[in-house]
């Protein structure tokens, strides 16, 4: 150190100079540390972006493809969720990058910015109310100062913006007024309520309803996310008003069930749901019916009507269905049986098999993709079968005829089917009677063969019946949502409980087919059904609704 020092000059100007240099060799040198972090930035940014780039352009393929070509496995829904979530966290670890490459790039002047392209997104629906903000224009010239300016144009930024939810407590004020003449007191008659002394408005409950059944939350969890908001709701509270509403739709329920029972075909399914017991939680089941009749050209609306019970037991389908009469697509249940019976009254019923649940079985025996990623991750592969692969494509083959005739009519669709099904359908038949002579009866390939060759009536009848679909997957869309809630709500209470759940989501599920917000359509009914004449509920239904407003002006 003091070597150091001795060979440092002692005019004052010249240890200036010195200063001055090596502060300058500082500077350049953290210059160069800025511009080298800048770049590695870009870079990052850049490489971020084309792994959201890539990411997206595979969702949108996996979408394309589903759309295009269908179901290509059992698992496509399940690996769009994945993919979508993967492009979501890649997406914003661009958008990361980016502002962190923009923040080095401030910095310093001679590193390029760096701007992701972006597709046209369409975030500002032409419906939504549009609130104009104008910023204080200058009042002099930034360059002269001068007073004489005139408008030359103007520059928009749009931004899509939300309103946190506003509650309020509206007061219904009913004035007193005494006679002078006969001492007589006159008030307006008090309003209808849906719960006791209306503590609750329509649209509340409508939320509270929707919320639960619609969205799957829990009372308990709403509850809470209210008092956050400082609303303090006490959970008993509210279950009493999911009582009341539930009593209030009642008619609304009973018409739609007319509705979905007089159709010409039904899809059924049924799902398990956990229901609470004493030390225990047993599984019920969650019965679905559901009329579409889109497929061959119908104009009737569509609606679905779900039942729960605290088994399984066949009675409970055949309750469902004892006043109905034609075709009813479902799987194999054993409980269906008796409603094929010649000699059923009212009516007969005829069975129409799904060719999805048909094919998957053999589809376990023939997924070439997953063998394909099993292998790749070092796992032991699946052994694949050569019959469960051509069962397959000669499926896949019939439903490849399907899509260009789904909306025609019946007769259309029949004759399309003679000409085109039927000849496949025949050497399929074929087929799959030479592999069943070559297998054992344990054999996982007999029992698929034999669900087939043993119901063929019930696979067929769609080559001779326009009507029928080759799948169920009406009645499987409408149990989605149970399916997917289960994992929220765990269970059920009480087998009351199941009924309410089962009634509500006839009501929400049916206003959805019918591409109706359910939260409005039931806030808006749950208004007006008190004063609305009884012999026109029908008006009120999903299909046939026009808010209170529209009706109005009409």
């Amino acid at each position: 150190m003091d070597a150091d020092l001795s060979d440092l000059p002692d005019d004052i100007d010249a240890l200036k100079a010195a200063l001055t240099i090596e502060r300058v060799k500082i500077l350049e040198l953290a210059a160069e540390r800025d511009v080298g972090a800048a770049e590695l930035a870009v870079a990052r940014a850049r490489a971020s972006a084309d792994l959201a780039m890539i990411a997206h352009q595979k969702l949108r393929i996996a979408k394309l493809e589903r759309q295009l070509y269908g179901p290509r496995s059992e698992r496509s829904s399940q690996l769009i969720d994945q993919l979508a979530l993967q492009f979501e966290e890649l997406e914003a670890s661009a958008t990361e990058d980016e502002l962190a490459a923009e923040i080095a790039i401030a910095k310093v002047t001679t590193v390029a910015g760096f701007r992701r392209k972006r597709p046209d997104r369409n975030t500002f629906p032409e419906h939504l109310p549009r609130e104009r903000v104008v910023i204080d224009p200058p009042t002099a010239c930034d360059c002269c100062g001068g007073k004489r300016l005139r408008k030359l144009g103007e520059d928009v930024t749009k931004s899509l913006e939300s309103i946190p939810r506003q509650w309020k407590v509206i007061e219904t004020v009913r004035e007193k007024f005494t006679c002078r003449d006969c001492e007589r007191i006159s008030q307006a008659p008090a309003p209808f309520h849906v719960i006791a002394r209306g503590w609750a408005g329509a649209n509340l409950l409508a939320m509270i309803l929707f919320e639960k059944f619609g969205q799957h939350q829990p009372l308990n969890r709403q509850a809470e996310r209210y008092a956050l908001e400082g609303v303090s709701i006490s959970l008993s509270t509210m279950a009493d008003a999911v009582g009341s509403c539930c009593t209030v739709l009642v008619p609304i329920l009973k018409l739609i069930e007319a509705h979905v029972m007089a159709a010409e075909r039904l899809h059924g399914d049924d799902t398990t749901v956990p229901v609470l017991a004493k030390g225990k939680t047993d599984t019920g089941r969650c019965w679905v019916y559901v009329r579409d009749d889109k497929p061959f050209g119908g104009t009737s609306p569509p609606a679905a009507m779900f039942y729960y019970s605290r088994d399984r037991k066949g009675e409970h389908p055949q309750s469902h269905l004892a006043n109905y009469a034609g075709l009813f697509q479902a799987d194999a249940f054993d409980g269906y049986r008796k409603l094929y019976l010649l000699d059923r009254s009212p009516g007969l019923i005829l069975e129409a098999g799904c060719w999805v649940h048909a094919r998957r079985p053999f589809f376990a025996m023939a997924d070439l993709e997953e063998n394909a990623r099993r292998q790749a991750a070092g796992k032991k592969a699946i052994m694949l079968s050569p019959i469960a692969i051509e069962v397959v494509r000669r499926i896949d083959a019939l439903f490849d005829i399907e899509r260009p005739i789904n909306g025609k009519t019946a007769e259309e669709r029949r004759v399309v089917r003679e000409e085109l099904s039927r000849p496949l359908v025949d050497e399929l038949r074929v087929y799959l009677r030479e592999q069943r002579a070559k297998l054992s009866s344990a054999h996982d390939l007999a029992k698929a063969i034999d669900y087939i060759l043993k119901r063929w009536d019930a696979f067929t009848l769609f080559l001779t019946d326009g009507r029928v679909c080759l799948s169920n997957n009406a009645a499987e869309r409408a149990l989605r949502g149970i399916a997917l809630g289960r994992k929220s709500w765990m269970f059920c209470g009480s087998d009351r409980g199941g009924q309410r759940a089962a009634a509500m989501y006839s009501l929400i599920v049916t206003a959805k087919m019918n591409n109706i917000d359910p939260q409005a359509w039931l806030a808006d009914v749950l208004a007006r059904i008190a004063a609305h004449p009884a012999h026109r509920l029908d008006e009120l239904l999903p299909w046939n609704w026009r808010p209170m407003a529209s009706a109005l002006a009409a």
